[in-house]
């Protein structure tokens, strides 16, 4: 019997750093997830994950489209375009270069979705 090799995505020139969001920014949007979750407004999330950008989807049922999508951009035209929020319909409700300063301009328990 021959032996068998496994190889996975190898190539070194595609792979760079910035491919996903970093501990700290994980920990934020967790932070915020674990928020929304305790009161009631959301219920699940999720990962996109694309040559251009990573994002995080928060759901209020988990057959829904996301309610609300944390997008980190890895080469953005602007600088205040690393990060972004969009709504369900994919329309830029904020934008910014600190992840941190994304999530505070919101009053996240206020925001009510409209179905």
């Amino acid at each position: 019997m021959k032996k068998l090799k496994l190889i996975i995505n190898n190539d070194k020139r595609n792979f760079t750093k910035n491919t996903f969001f970093v501990k700290k920014e994980m920990q934020t949007i967790l932070n915020l997830y674990a928020k929304m979750v305790s009161s009631g407004q959301w219920k699940d999330y999720g990962l996109s994950i694309g040559p251009k950008e990573v994002s995080f989807d928060f759901y209020q049922r988990s057959s829904d489209k996301p309610v609300y999508k944390i997008l980190k951009n890895f080469s953005p035209k602007h600088d205040n375009e690393k990060f972004l929020l969009k709504d369900k319909n994919g329309f830029i409700i904020e934008r910014s270069s600190n992840l941190n300063l994304l999530i505070k301009k919101r009053n996240w328990l206020k925001l009510k979705t409209v179905g």
